[in-house]
């Protein structure tokens, strides 16, 4: 029988207990619900299954929704008593750190109210009545990303998707290592639990020191906004070594002969393909290319250039601001996409999964480990072969460097002139 069913007078029930840890929020002690079907017409409770898998789930929801509120109330109501703390001209300290302030200023404090006895929000702020929030792992990142909305709002739908993702991850991580603690009871052990969790993983040593800045970065942020008090754990935590994977680049001749070769990349939509054009001769990256549109493609000028600006997006860098021209397969292509790529904007996944599946089932990876990303790669050491200049290889490439930033960087003509070099002869079927 599916869980949480029971049948009732030739029904279906959906019947749950309230778990302990919301038994003080939801005073029910056991959740009833009828599915509605009948068991003469569902005697496994197949229909009926599904109907409670979905009213359990709208269920748990509420119960974090209860949980989430009382946590968030509480928040709140230790934010004002600091507020209030401030305008009556003190510092906010709980009654507990009281006890061990000078005779003198609890005097003061409580001449203070003499006035306010009928202001419970005065006492509370003024004798510290109200405690820190008791922050669970579970709540840091709903917390957090309340504390970030500045940070997010230039972010695309996908940007936030991606971003909202990788923190909900690395929070995930620390909580499946030491569980779901309050912030408070959390330990220096516990920290190094995880990193040498994320060490024994066969993950790559920046995508696990990504998941430690992120946790870091989620408990920082509270801590400091919220004035938590909490010790610094994640000092001089990240993993070490050279346990890294690389990706390496397409020779120039395999790009040319076989990826560019006619009718080689036939089977990918006109966009996918055309994209795969572009990166090839721009060196753009695929999150770049998919989201150019009419007025970031320039074709109708002395020397067609696409721009990569934020437009609604978040950009990686500064730095990734820039022009590049349209020369050779990116030219050919971008004739055809003046608009950039509808179907694609704002879906780097998709693409790169089809594209490399493409690529996969024709023969046109040499290793596994060359994805489309790589010709990215390969654009740069074309540059370098080509013997270019460190300054226009950067400003190509859209990366930072470390010296001084003096007028506007290498000219549209310049970097024209280097592309032309290097430009792959299109294929002759777009």
């Amino acid at each position: 029988m599916p869980e949480y069913l029971t049948k009732r007078e030739g029904h279906w029930q959906f019947v749950r207990r309230v778990p302990l840890e919301f038994a003080s929020l939801d005073k029910r002690g056991t959740v009833r619900h009828s599915t509605k079907v009948a068991v003469a017409t569902d005697r496994r409770g197949t229909k009926a299954g599904k109907v409670a898998d979905l009213m359990n789930r709208e269920l748990e929801a509420y119960w974090r929704g209860l949980s989430e509120g009382k946590a968030q109330e509480a928040a709140d109501r230790y934010a004002e008593a600091r507020r209030r703390a401030r305008v009556l001209g003190f510092d906010y300290a709980e009654s507990k750190e009281l006890v061990d302030r000078p005779v003198l200023e609890i005097i003061e404090r409580y001449e203070k109210l003499a006035g306010m006895v009928h202001d419970p929000g005065a006492r509370a702020a003024v004798l510290g009545f109200e405690q820190r929030p008791s922050i669970r792992l579970s709540e840091v990142f709903p917390q957090f990303e309340k504390l970030s909305r500045n940070y997010t709002t230039d972010k695309s739908p996908n940007q936030l998707r991606v971003w909202r993702n990788g923190y909900k991850l690395a929070i995930a991580a620390f909580i499946g290592c030491v569980g779901d603690k309050a912030l408070h009871e959390l330990t220096h052990a516990d920290v190094l639990d995880f990193t040498e969790w994320l060490d024994e993983q066969d993950i790559v040593t920046r995508t696990a020191n990504k998941q430690i800045s992120h946790v870091n970065r989620m408990i920082k942020e509270l801590n400091r906004k919220l004035r938590l008090g909490l010790p610094s754990l994640f000092a001089d935590m990240a993993l070490r070594g050279e346990k890294k994977v690389t990706r390496p680049a397409f020779d120039p001749a395999w790009v040319q002969d076989r990826i560019l070769a006619d009718g080689a990349l036939m089977g990918l939509n006109p966009e996918a393909r055309r994209v795969v054009m572009l990166i090839a001769d721009t060196g753009l990256r695929l999150s770049e290319a998919i989201n150019l549109n009419a007025t970031t493609v320039h074709i109708d000028c002395s020397i067609p250039f696409v721009e990569v600006r934020p437009d609604g997006r978040h950009v990686k860098t500064s730095d990734s601001i820039r022009s590049i021209p349209l020369v050779g397969a990116a030219f050919a292509a971008m004739l055809l996409q003046p608009s950039g790529f509808p179907r694609y904007v704002d879906r780097s996944a998709q693409i790169s999964f089809e594209v490399s599946r493409y690529l996969t089932a024709h023969g046109l990876r040499p290793t596994p480990k060359h994805t489309l990303y790589s010709l990215r790669h390969t654009f740069k050491d074309r540059l370098v072969a080509a013997r270019c200049e460190d300054s226009v290889i950067e400003a190509l490439m859209g990366h930072a460097d470390d010296h001084p930033k003096y007028g506007d960087g290498p000219p549209l003509k310049m970097k024209a002139e280097v592309l032309q070099a290097i430009a792959f002869r299109a294929p002759s079927v777009l």
